[in-house]
């Protein structure tokens, strides 16, 4: 066989499986199972942060700054925060930090993402409804304002 003819032709059903079949030998099944649910961060434990990122800013403290990255950093891989989330996660990360002169620049660099922190990162999952709320009992519609007449 001359390498200017071309060679057998191979459909692309019989390559079709192949892709397929070494996904499933090299993920070793790991990818039917489902994730582990994760629970969203407490409010305290953002709170905490929060707490903790202000004082930062406020003390310039090695402290209060280093705590305030050791609680950050971890979030930063947490899988149900959103990007929002870790934006303002990453600007506490990279600005708490002890400087030479706590500039107004500084304070409010530390404290705006603090301060947006628990309204950015909370949980957007709706609360469940109790079961035992009292129902308003279904009543005729009333027209208008509900005065007088029927």
């Amino acid at each position: 066989m001359d390498a200017s003819e071309p060679g057998p032709m191979v459909s692309l059903r019989q390559l079709l499986p192949l892709p397929l079949a070494a996904a499933a030998v090299l993920s070793g099944g790991a990818g039917l199972a489902a994730d582990p649910y994760v629970p969203f961060p407490s409010e305290e434990s953002l709170r905490e942060l929060q707490l903790i990122t202000i004082s930062c800013a406020r003390d310039n403290s090695a402290a209060s700054c280093s705590r305030s990255r050791e609680l950050a950093d971890p979030l930063m891989d947490h899988p149900r925060l959103p990007a929002s989330c870790k934006d303002l996660l990453w600007s506490i990360l990279e600005k708490a930090k002890p400087a030479a002169s706590n500039s107004y620049q500084r304070r409010e660099a530390l404290s705006d993402p603090a301060q947006r922190l628990l309204l950015v990162c909370r949980s957007l999952e709706l609360a469940k409804p109790e079961a035992n709320q009292p129902q308003a009992p279904d009543s005729q519609k009333k027209s208008g304002f509900g005065f007088g007449g029927s």
